[in-house]
């Protein structure tokens, strides 16, 4: 049966849609990825066109790729410019491609959603056909795990391509101060001090569930959000309507940390919790204060899995910082699939170069963890 292309998921019953979602995964429930569509933080005009490939059986849904027709690379953190700018200089149209990913958010999980292995097997023997009638250059499947890798790896055409994150492993500990003893003694006074800093201005936390926050505080949340894009002089991904649609259909995955300082919010994180994960996602301040950011996004979120017996938490995408405070090296994984013959040939060699470089870089990495031996 030929595929069928959604380009909104209110289209389709969310009760039909999560039935191929694993109950540990909040960023591909329908209610997180039809939340980015309803609040036009997605659509032609930000360049990321829904186009999510369903595959059915009789009436009933077994399969699907929550993809994106994308006219750009930005928001997607699998860095592919200089494909393109190569394809540009060669005369190549690499754009428009077809992406299937979590929206600005480099978060590894389910890409490839099926009732069984032969149901996603079949949907993706579909995928080279689909790309050719709908004139796409290319297919690329990012931050995957599990099902997708099995069954991508068994399809010709795709190339794999390497990455690396830091993810914090909570091994059992009773408190911080228990992780705090499994590290050398100079990294464990100097993220003590970092918290001491922190508590000594004055600073201190409250956590809130997505049902807990007001729509005042939500404002907060999302001017900090906006604040950390504005420094930068750029335009935040996220509308102010998403958080507030995603607190109406999803409030118990939703975590927020507020600092004050007194009875002034001075910043905030904003994390969402699937099974045993802790996922650090966005965060922002509206005031500077020294170590705030190690504070507000990596110490409080340590101090919450600890407490709510959650065991890994993913705080984003980049690494030395995370490094030296214990978030050990995670190898992640994209698929690609380029039609274009010479392109194909080129990716794949700069891929197995890469590839070397990138486990390189995991094992130096893991070398430089800041526990104690022995």
């Amino acid at each position: 049966m030929p595929l069928q292309r959604l380009d909104n998921l209110s289209e389709i019953a969310p009760q039909a849609w999560d039935a191929l979602v694993p109950d540990a995964q909040p960023f591909v429930r329908h209610a997180f990825l039809s939340a980015l569509e309803d609040s036009a933080s997605l659509g032609p005009q930000s360049g990321w066109q829904p186009e999510h490939l369903l595959h059915w059986e009789g009436d009933r849904l077994v399969a699907a790729l929550p993809s994106y027709r994308k006219w750009h690379s930005y928001g997607e953190y699998v860095f592919d410019h200089g494909w393109a700018d190569a394809c540009e200089r060669a005369g190549i149209d690499y754009y428009p491609k077809l992406l299937t990913a979590v929206p600005f958010s480099p978060v590894s999980g389910p890409r490839l959603l099926a009732a069984s292995a032969d149901d996603g097997f079949e949907l993706l023997k579909s995928l080279p056909g689909y790309l050719e009638i709908e004139g796409l250059s290319s297919a690329h499947i990012n931050f995957t795990d599990g099902l997708a890798d099995e069954a991508l790896a068994q399809q010709p055409g795709w190339l794999q391509r390497l990455g690396c994150q830091f993810h914090w492993q909570n091994r059992g500990y009773r408190d911080f101060q228990d992780f705090l003893d499994a590290l050398s003694s100079r990294k464990r006074k100097q993220m003590r001090k970092e918290r001491e800093q922190v508590a000594g201005q004055g600073i201190d936390f409250e956590w809130l569930q997505g049902h807990e926050l007001s729509e005042a505080q939500w404002d907060f949340v999302y001017a900090c959000y906006a604040n950390t894009y504005a420094v930068r002089r750029q335009a935040p991904y996220l509308t102010r309507a998403f958080f507030s649609l995603l607190a109406e259909r999803m409030p118990e995955a939703i975590r927020v940390v507020l600092a004050r300082q007194g009875t002034r919010p001075v910043a905030m994180a904003f994390s969402l919790i699937g099974g045993d994960s802790f996922y650090g996602r966005y965060w922002g301040c509206l005031a500077e204060f020294d170590r705030l950011h190690f504070e507000t996004c990596f110490y409080q979120g340590m101090d919450y899995a600890i407490a709510h017996g959650l065991q890994r938490f993913d705080a984003g995408a980049q690494g030395e910082h995370k490094l030296i405070r214990g978030f050990e090296p995670v190898i992640t994984r994209s698929w690609h699939y380029l039609r274009h013959p010479g392109l194909k040939n080129a990716v794949e060699d700069f891929l197995e170069r890469e590839r070397v470089g990138i486990v390189a870089y995991a094992e130096e990495a893991r070398a430089a963890l800041p526990y104690r031996q022995g």
